[in-house]
């Protein structure tokens, strides 16, 4: 993700902290200042932010690990104002798989409250609310404890993207099928997401974020397990591009800007007799051209770093890999040579096509 800064690698996942994130921490101290607390305070009110963070990404590496043993690899975790996201390559397909993945993260945080209940001391009488305003030694650890339980309380929402609506969606898949137990799982979250947003005009507007949230992510995860399958059982050479517009190492960027003006074509594949040497952007033209660089071969600005698909890769496989790669597009080889290219937008066309046969 843009703008985070990395802290680390834990079983070859990194581990990253976006910018926004200093922004939670900026308002946490502000706040603690106006209500008149001294130096102390405010670093024990970050100290405990941070280490309600440090308890978020535990959460996701219990996601992460665990998919680990299912040969999902997870390329990052990272850190946001409202909680941790784990990067995971894809969710698996088995509904026990998911099940098991799902239930990991808020295993976790249930862990932590164990512990925590066995190693505090027990409090003689109901705390005042006084007691949940302002951190303080005494009441560090057991603040700690309730925010954990609240977390688990949260993700167990069976809502999409809570742990919640996943779990959910596992246990309708083991009779229903994914793709109807996603519906009816997605269709749940956004009833919620409704209600929370109802109740946060009048009570508190965090939760229309919160059902902001939910909505668009049960909306988002509905649409891809359908297009996924829509994907299924089609390969790379059925969505493909076949149509394009090469350039040659050689080429100049003058003459690359005339095909982009001459054509639709956005992004083009450097080839050479073949083979793929490297792609160019529309951006990367532009840029040359402020750098003054139109008569220099657009093999001096093309990316030699991508990414390629073979024409009997699953569709499925290319869809996955574009909308976590966010890439314009990919050459698509057959035996070692340029065979077409594929995008977000060939395969949505794809998609559409395949639904409408359908009805």
């Amino acid at each position: 993700m843009k703008w985070s800064l990395t802290l680390g690698r834990v079983a070859g996942i990194k581990i990253l902290v976006h910018w926004t994130f200093v922004l939670l921490l900026g308002w946490v101290a502000f706040t603690e200042s106006q209500r008149g607390g001294d130096l102390n305070a405010i670093l024990m009110a970050i100290a405990f932010i941070l280490t309600v963070f440090f308890c978020v990404v535990l959460h996701e590496l219990g996601h992460a690990l665990t998919a680990q043993r299912y040969h999902i690899q997870t390329k990052m975790i990272t850190l946001l104002p409202i909680g941790g996201v784990a990067s995971l390559e894809k969710m698996p397909e088995k509904p026990k798989q998911e099940l098991l993945i799902a239930l990991a993260g808020p295993a976790v945080n249930v862990v932590i409250a164990f512990i925590l209940w066995l190693v505090l001391p027990p409090l003689q009488q109901a705390p005042p609310e006084a007691f949940f305003n302002r951190i303080t030694s005494a009441n560090f650890f057991y603040l700690l404890l309730f925010v954990n339980i609240v977390l688990v309380a949260f993700n167990a929402i069976p809502a999409f993207p809570m742990d919640g609506g996943r779990v959910l969606r596992a246990l309708l898949a083991f009779k229903l099928g994914r793709v109807r137990a996603t519906q009816i799982a997605a269709n749940l979250g956004q009833l919620l997401a409704i209600c929370f947003v109802f109740v946060g005009f009048f009570y508190n507007p965090f939760l229309i974020l919160i059902g902001i949230f939910v909505f668009f992510g049960a909306y988002s995860e509905n649409i891809i397990v359908q297009h996924l399958d829509f994907l299924r059982g089609h390969s790379v050479r059925e969505g493909m591009m076949t149509n394009f517009v090469t350039l040659a190492p050689t080429d100049t960027v003058r003459e690359a800007l005339n095909k982009l003006l001459m054509g639709s074509e956005q992004e083009f594949i450097i080839e050479l007799d073949g083979q793929v040497v490297g792609t160019l952007t529309r951006m990367q033209l532009i840029q040359a051209v402020k750098d003054n660089q139109l008569e220099d071969p657009v093999a001096n600005i093309m990316s030699q770093d991508f990414t390629t698909f073979n024409v009997q890769d699953k569709l499925s496989l290319a869809y996955t890999e574009l909308q976590k790669s966010r890439a314009p597009l990919y050459p698509v080889l057959e035996n070692g040579r340029l065979a077409g290219v594929i995008n977000t937008d060939n395969i949505n066309e794809f998609i559409m096509i395949k639904s409408a046969l359908m009805h």
